[in-house]
C-alpha cells in the first residue's frame, strides 16, 4: 500500500478526499490522506506544510483552487503555479511531491453530470441552468469562469440552496470519479499520475 498526503484548501476539499477519492484510490493499492490549510492559501504556507508532511508519506500532493491561491500573477496558469510549487519546496522532497491546481475550482467538476447535481440539491431546473453554462465553455466544466464573481461556486450559491462542504462532496461521490475524468481532463492527469507514480513505487 502506497501513502499519499494530500493537502488540500479546505473541509469542502478534505470531505471530497475522504468521501470519494480516498476509496477509489484503495482498489489501486493506493491509500490517501488528506491534510486541510484551513484557507489562505499561499506558496510560503505551501511550502511548510509540504516539508512538513512530506517523511510522513510515500509522496504527497495537493489539491487547491486556482481562484483561492494568493498572492499570484494576473497571467499565471495553473502549470505555472504547480511548477513554482515545486521550486520553492526542498530539492530533497522534490521526488515525492506532484502538485496539481484545479481549475478554476472544486465545483467546477460537480458540473461534470448536471442531473446528479439537481438530484441532490434537491431543486427543479438545476440540470437545465447547469446544461445552458457548460454549453457557453464547450461542455467542459474546467473551463466555467468569467470572474471570480462568476466561478463555479458563487454560480451555485446564486442560484441555488447548495451548501459547499454538505452538497460539494455529496455530488461528487454520486457523480463518481470515472465520469469525472471523462469530463475534465485537467483533474484527469492528476488522478492519472498518482496511479503511475504509485505503481513505479
Amino acid at each position: 500500500m502506497v501513502r499519499i498526503g494530500i493537502s488540500v484548501e479546505g473541509p469542502t476539499e478534505e470531505r471530497f478526499i475522504t468521501k470519494v477519492l480516498t476509496p477509489y484510490l484503495s482498489t489501486y493499492s493506493i491509500y490517501s490522506t488528506p491534510i486541510s490549510m484551513g484557507g489562505d492559501i499561499k506558496l510560503d504556507r505551501v511550502r511548510s506544510e509540504l516539508q512538513k508532511i512530506a517523511h510522513n508519506f510515500d509522496f504527497v500532493s495537493t489539491l487547491y483552487d486556482y481562484y483561492g491561491f494568493k498572492g499570484k500573477d494576473d497571467n499565471e496558469t495553473k502549470y505555472s503555479l504547480e511548477m513554482k510549487i515545486i521550486n520553492h519546496i526542498a530539492e530533497n522532497i522534490r521526488p515525492k511531491v506532484i502538485p496539481y491546481i484545479q481549475m478554476y475550482e472544486f465545483e467546477g467538476l460537480l458540473f461534470s453530470d448536471p442531473e446528479v447535481m439537481e438530484i441532490e440539491i434537491g431543486e427543479e431546473g438545476i440540470q437545465h441552468w447547469a446544461n445552458s453554462i457548460l454549453n457557453e465553455f464547450e461542455n467542459n466544466p474546467e473551463r466555467i469562469n468569467n470572474s471570480i464573481l462568476t466561478s463555479p461556486s458563487k454560480r451555485l450559491e446564486n442560484k441555488t440552496k447548495y451548501r459547499k462542504t454538505t452538497h460539494g462532496p455529496n455530488i461528487a461521490a454520486e457523480i463518481g470519479i470515472d465520469l469525472i475524468r471523462q469530463k475534465c481532463a485537467g483533474f484527469n492527469n492528476w488522478i492519472t499520475r498518482l496511479l503511475e507514480t504509485a505503481q513505479q513505487a
